[in-house]
């Protein structure tokens, strides 16, 4: 007789292949047809809301692995909490303004020259079809890796009511006393023509020149000193076309200086350094307090005007000469001491980096009508030789040095007439200053990782105010009147408000395309001929960091609750949205905008490396959905550790897919394994093995749910994935297969197993929900009843802990138990004594063994039975466990054919649990 026919074989119609490239689009396509998100937000409308706002990435170009990566890990936190009962918000935004656009534009147009020759308006336009069209673009490739967001209402910037928002935004900061115009030093780039704010900033190397330059004291500083002779404070600097912007000297005022007998002034602290580098040469020959040079004047040796000594703590003494040039209109330092003397502030340099007439209308270089129009970078040489003697030595050297993020040219800092918020004013109606109501909500908030919170409360800290215009064209302008009589700024709100009504209605476009009469509030008490338009755009840092009150708090969007639950982004956003969005907020609400700050680390390929074109090691989104699948993305996401920089490569890929297989494979033989059940069998009246598997599933599960819900996915996947390999896949489902292939269909043994193994699959697959959602949704359709209920798909689900279930043995000893024996069953493999483990016996005196159910302990460890007493000579092997001694013997019995357990009393006939089965 065939015996086959009478086995009860797992059966599913859950594929063992997932054929993802083929079948995923189907699949998100079905979710976006019958509008899961939707479904979503209304099966949790009553229950606890969780918001992520979204980061908006930019909309230029088509998404890399890096974006991937970012809005993977986003939808498997809001997956998390949504398969926890959770009312779960996402809404995808764009940045759509700045300078990237417009520089994509004005190739398009064919250079600056072209794009000069349009009117603002026409670029803006240009520029909003460029961004509409890459959102579209990026929105489609988001889809395609099956992230669920309100995709039909995602925030886009340079919408009509967003630009209004941000203009708002911008008003609340002035009417908080935070927002102020003035002349300073900021970073500049002389290729875009622009100012940047630090996020804009990247440093690379550049070579620079290293210059030591005498400035003689004047006849008046020698005698205040009592010196005679020669006396020169000597500066070092690697900007020499900052010289003839010179108006100061810092010294430290905590240091020493030293006159040396050749007629040089250094700190003492330097004076040894400067000797050995053949700077200077003399011995001491007189020693001074640097407070004894306070507002004395030296020369300029370029053009022989004044430059006054100061003192300032910014100066130190760790390397150059201890007395620091000071020009107010080129560096930040230079700028605030200047503003405690009074220094003039010289700015001989136009936008383009070149210098202007000031050159020559001030006499600030010889000859200066040779100098006119030149760039900056390339006068150094001769601005050098026009110092002659004081110069006391050049070199050249390479170093990190501050470059423009998009045009990747060397900046300076410009002294320009710009907008700022007060890092260190008080907002209005609070006690604190702005840096310490951002510090404050910094400590507040939770980092994931913590050394997160370090990281940004350094930056609030030394933070300077932020420069938020910029001289451009594609960007919200910072539409306010300015009076030409006074150059007062209009800040009344009537006239904010009817800007910013005009905004919602036609963009802010408006501002370039309508006249001053039509954009003037009625009733204003002004007339439009006695105003003029401040024409500066807003940083894009602002159009970001005022996210969450166009997008949360004006409820345009359906968006979540302010402030949100959590902020995702790269660890660069330090600098950036995580910096602009606290200040905008602290400035407006006084509070933070996010509860939770969450950051991951950069893709490199397998070696660590950065990816780039060049070097052929880049890895797109594309090519792995192609090749492999979203499902593989996602698994490879939660599967990296995502606080340092993540590996990503073709063979990590391999891996993945290797690890997604044998997942699936898993779920697989568990769907046909319980394919006939119909009702579960209460634990209590489950045996041995069962409960085991339960305890150690609980066990398990609930480390990876408090593991996910601290968003740890990387250590929460290891932790899910030894449990499968060793406990689920390698003991439990093998130990199972006689008693559901060859028991009775309807034996409460049996049923108690395949309930253990339903419990288990549905806790698992709510788990793996969130990261593998495209899999949780197929084994939805596949499952049967038992799992699936009345369910539509995977997102009618709620996760729902295993019971409490006790061990009913001691596992780590039957654990180790099992080890011994399988190092007497592989030895006797090898000598080919046996081909299968069913063809043993063992005798043992364990009660830990012996008190267990019988049939239990023969499955635990796969043999055809387990004895108290032992005939000597059937040994074939031992094992200890503890004091215990476990002999393994052949089986005596006859193989059973049916169920292959040698318990049969007669060759070729079946065992008597099988002969009543069959019966």
């Amino acid at each position: 007789m065939d015996y086959k026919d009478t086995l009860l074989l797992p059966t599913t119609s859950f594929a063992m292949r997932g054929n993802l490239i083929n079948n995923e689009p189907l699949r998100y396509k079905a979710w976006e047809d019958k509008k899961v998100y939707n479904k979503m937000k209304i099966n949790r409308k009553d229950a606890e809301s969780f918001t992520l706002h979204d980061g908006p990435p930019y909309a230029n170009g088509n998404i890399h692995i890096g974006h991937a990566l970012n809005k993977v890990l986003k939808d498997i936190i809001i997956k998390h909490n949504y398969f926890n009962g959770k009312s779960v918000r996402f809404t995808p935004g764009w940045d759509c303004h700045g300078l990237p656009i417009e520089q994509q534009v004005e190739k398009k147009l064919g250079g600056k020259a072209k794009k000069e020759q349009l009117e603002t308006a026409e670029i803006r336009k240009l520029c909003r079809e460029h961004a509409a069209k890459f959102v579209d673009v990026q929105r489609s490739e988001f889809k395609q890796l099956g992230i669920l967001a309100d995709w039909d209402n995602p925030y886009v910037t340079m919408d009509y009511k967003f630009e209004a928002n941000i203009y708002r935004t911008l008003c609340e900061v002035a009417n908080k006393g935070l927002l102020i115009e003035r002349s300073k030093p900021v970073y500049w780039s002389w290729a875009e023509r622009t100012a940047l704010a630090e996020a804009e900033v990247e440093y690379e190397d550049k070579e620079s020149h290293s210059i030591f330059i005498a400035f003689e004291l004047n006849d008046d500083a020698k005698a205040k000193l009592g010196i005679t002779g020669k006396a020169a404070p000597v500066i070092w600097t690697t900007t020499p076309w900052t010289i003839p912007a010179n108006t100061g000297i810092s010294f430290n005022p905590n240091e020493k200086y030293v006159l040396t007998t050749d007629g040089h002034i250094v700190a003492k602290e330097l004076y040894n350094a400067n000797i050995e580098n053949g700077v200077i040469s003399g011995e001491i020959a007189q020693e001074f307090d640097a407070t004894q040079f306070e507002n004395l004047v030296a020369i300029n040796p370029l053009n022989g005007r004044d430059s006054r000594i100061v003192l300032g703590e910014h100066v130190l003494v760790d390397n150059g000469t201890g007395c620091v040039h000071t020009a107010p209109g080129h560096g930040e330092d230079d700028y605030r001491v200047g503003l405690v003397y009074n220094l003039d502030v010289v700015m001989p340099v136009d936008e383009t980096g070149c210098y202007d007439q000031t050159i020559v209308r001030e006499k600030l270089i010889p000859n200066a009508e040779d100098f006119l129009g030149r760039h900056i970078f390339k006068a150094n040489d001769d601005i050098i030789e026009l110092m002659g003697d004081a110069v006391l030595k050049v070199t050249k050297f390479t170093h990190s040095y501050p470059h423009c993020w998009r045009s990747h040219t060397p900046l300076i800092f410009r002294a320009t007439k710009q907008w700022f918020i007060s890092v260190d004013g008080t907002p209005e109606g609070e006690e604190r200053t702005l840096r310490d109501i951002a510090l404050s909500e910094v400590e507040k908030t939770k980092f994931i990782p913590e050394t997160g919170r370090k990281r940004l409360n350094s930056m609030v800290e030394n933070r300077p105010d932020w420069c938020i215009s910029r001289q451009r064209d594609w960007g919200v302008p910072i539409a306010f009147f300015r009076v030409k009589a006074t150059g007062e700024v209009l800040l009344d709100e009537k006239v904010l408000n009817f800007v910013a009504m005009i905004f919602e209605m036609q963009g802010s476009d408006a501002w370039y395309s309508m006249p001053i009469e039509q954009l003037l509030y009625p009733g204003s008490g002004y007339k439009a001929e006695e105003l003029e338009k401040v024409n500066d755009i807003l940083d894009v840092w602002f159009d970001s960091g005022s996210t969450w009150y166009s997008v949360l708090k004006s409820r345009n969007y359906d968006a979540g609750m302010y402030p949100a639950d959590l902020y995702v982004e790269g660890s660069d956003q330090h600098r950036g949205w995580f910096q602009s969005s606290l200040f905008l907020s602290t400035a407006v609400q006084h509070t933070a905008p996010y509860k939770g700050v969450l950051t991951h680390g950069f893709t490199v390929d397998e070696k660590g490396e950065k990816m780039s074109k060049s070097k052929g090691n880049v890895i797109a989104p594309e090519k792995v959905l192609k090749e492999f699948g979203s499902e593989i993305l996602r698994l490879w996401v939660a599967s990296s550790d995502y606080q340092g920089d993540l590996k990503i490569s073709q063979g990590i890929l391999k891996q993945t897919a290797e690890n997604y297989r044998k997942l699936r494979n898993t779920f697989r033989i568990m769907l046909a394994n319980i394919n006939d059940l119909e009702t579960l069998v209460p634990v209590e009246q489950m045996g041995d093995l069962d409960k085991w598997v339960l305890s150690a599933a609980k066990e398990t599960f609930d480390e990876v749910h408090k593991l996910f819900s601290e968003y740890n996915f990387v250590n929460g996947m290891n932790t899910l994935n030894n449990f499968i390999v060793n406990e689920l896949s390698g003991m439990y489902i093998d130990m199972t297969k006689d008693n559901l292939y060859c028991n009775d269909k309807n034996s409460t043994r049996r049923r108690a197993s395949q309930s253990a193994m339903a419990m288990i699959t549905k806790a698992m697959l709510l788990l793996v929900a969130p990261i593998l959602t495209y899999t949780a949704d197929e084994i939805i359709e596949n499952a049967p009843a038992i799992i699936k209920g009345d369910a539509e798909d995977i997102f009618d689900f709620t996760y729902e802990p295993l019971p409490e279930v006790a061990s009913p043995f001691d596992a780590a000893y039957m654990e180790k138990a099992r080890e011994g024996f399988g190092a007497v069953v592989d030895a006797l493999k090898k000598e080919k004594v046996i081909k299968a483990t069913l063809e043993l016996i063992i005798y043992t005196e364990s009660k830990t063994v012996l008190d267990m159910n019988e049939v239990d302990a023969e499955d635990w460890f796969v043999v055809s039975g387990i004895f108290e007493d032992k005939p000597e000579e059937d040994e074939l092997g031992s094992f200890k466990v503890g004091d215990d001694t476990f002999t393994v013997a052949k089986a005596t019995a006859h193989k059973c054919p049916r169920c292959w357990k040698f318990q049969a009393e007669k060759e070729d006939c079946t065992c008597a649990r099988c002969g009543e089965v069959v019966a």
